[in-house]
């Protein structure tokens, strides 16, 4: 078995769905599926994918998406493993799906993306310790190399510390996902 997902165009992937040949499976993280998503896509992130999900669509062509196929790509093996007999991964995932003009539900109620509220109050504490270190005193260069420490150990251990307190904020937690 190889483990490279045959791609598919965004025009295509659409008229297999309106032609019920196709199943479109969103593997995106819930804060980025609440966002925006593909009208009809079911959202099941990939560490709790299960192809028994889906009793009813093995016959069909499964197309698998993320934000920009990166992640995709990268689960292939995982993907490809679940039992679907015909697997494709969307050219470029839901932007691929957006440069097409093809509509996306897009929910404006909802936070931005955890990872993106991360590299936001990451880059902000850098900037302000170099700031104050630099206006105030040498002693608050410690604040960016702690956030820049904390950064590298999220990367290696996959474990975010900055993400799990920003996870806390009431208008991050778990909202109802919504149906389109």
């Amino acid at each position: 078995m190889t483990d490279q997902l045959k791609e598919i165009d965004a025009r295509t992937a659409r008229r297999w769905l309106n032609a019920d040949e196709a199943v479109l499976i969103d593997i995106r993280e819930s804060d980025e599926f609440a966002r925006e998503h593909i009208p009809g896509a079911h959202h099941v992130p990939l560490s709790g994918f299960d192809a028994a999900d889906f009793p009813r669509d093995h016959d069909k062509i499964a197309v698998f998406l993320c934000a920009s196929g990166n992640r995709t790509r990268e689960a292939a093996p995982h993907i490809l493993s679940k039992g679907f007999q015909d697997v494709y991964q969307l050219s470029g995932g839901l932007s691929g799906w957006k440069r097409a003009g093809l509509d996306t539900f897009v929910n404006r109620g909802a936070p931005i993306s955890l990872m993106r509220q991360v590299q936001i109050t990451a880059g902000s504490l850098v900037v302000l310790g170099v700031l104050l270190g630099w206006l105030v005193a040498p002693g608050f260069y410690a604040l960016s190399a702690f956030v820049g420490a904390g950064l590298a150990f999220a990367g290696l251990s996959g474990t975010c510390a900055m993400a799990n307190l920003l996870s806390l904020l009431p208008y991050n937690r778990r909202i109802a996902e919504p149906r389109a």
